[in-house]
């Protein structure tokens, strides 16, 4: 009997040790420690360490204090130097567009013959946004046929497979160089005129990026019925934006009143307004004959 018992005690002695536990599947890291050979310490608990370090350390605050008031300060003088230079107000007034603006827009300028009322509206001696005021310029239009011209400008050459990088920025840069010395010309002879209105750079930049709608139909005219159709809606774009530039620049943009000073001024005036007209299609003509073949 003593020795079944003594049998019986050292078996349940082997019974009762419990089987290893299998190894996890991932480390715990919740504690910023990993059970890593070695007993070092995870990657992430050196970084947690510097950061409470450089929490801690005075001189590293009075640094992270000082690189912030320079950066504010940086930002502040970038805003005012912006503000001395572009009116963000002004701008804002020139983007302030809607959809059916915009539908109407595009229509006048391909059609401005049926165009009755020129004159821009007030409201309170301040000229009302686009949205209200079909009349009034706006540089939405411009900047989206731009962007627009260029995009197709490499289409048209990638059909014809002269497309490469270089051709379309120098296409890009070209047209841009070209409104700005256009911009700048007429500048000159509003200056050299004593014209008297309230035309400003972006109201001459707005009206010198309307081109941009004639170019763009013009090239997709060509592309779709060769050369001929190109010539046809050359014509007819340029001779539309030549009439809407002569009779927004004399009633929108320089208004009744500055025509009726001396006969010299009138004149000088009129020449101004014909000549930035008449170099609508040239403008044209340069910036689409080398995309339709």
């Amino acid at each position: 009997m003593a020795y079944h018992s003594g049998y019986g005690a050292h078996g349940s002695k082997h019974r009762a040790r419990a089987a290893p536990d299998p190894p996890p599947l991932f480390d715990d890291t919740s504690g910023g420690y990993s059970s890593q050979p070695g007993g070092y310490p995870a990657p992430g608990a050196d970084v947690a360490f510097n950061v409470n370090h450089l929490i801690g350390d005075p001189m590293a605050n009075m640094a992270m204090a000082y690189g912030s008031s320079i950066a504010s300060h940086g930002k502040d003088m970038v805003h005012k130097e912006l503000h001395r230079f572009v009116s963000v107000n002004k701008l804002k007034y020139f983007f302030a567009v809607d959809t059916a603006y915009v539908a109407k827009k595009l229509g006048l300028l391909v059609f401005p013959y049926t165009h009755q009322h020129w004159e821009v509206q007030y409201s309170r001696d301040v000229p009302l946004p686009p949205r209200q005021d079909l009349n009034a310029p706006d540089l939405y239009i411009p900047t989206m046929a731009f962007i627009t011209y260029v995009l197709l400008a490499g289409m048209a050459l990638g059909i014809q497979k002269r497309f490469s990088p270089e051709v379309l920025g120098l296409c890009a840069s070209t047209a841009l160089v070209w409104v700005v010395m256009e911009v700048l010309a007429l500048l000159l002879g509003v200056y050299l005129a004593t014209v008297r209105s309230d035309l400003s750079t972006f109201h001459l930049l707005a009206y010198s990026g309307y081109k941009y709608v004639g170019v763009i139909l013009s090239v997709l005219t060509g592309l779709l019925f060769g050369s001929d159709g190109y010539y046809v809606a050359l014509a007819w774009t340029s001779s539309a934006l030549m009439y809407f530039i002569v009779r927004s620049l004399r009633t929108a943009a320089l208004g009744p009143d500055s025509m009726g000073g001396p006969a010299p001024r009138q004149r000088l005036q009129l020449y101004l307004t014909l000549g930035a007209a008449a170099f609508q299609p040239l403008m044209i003509y340069w910036l689409t004959f080398h995309l339709v073949r």
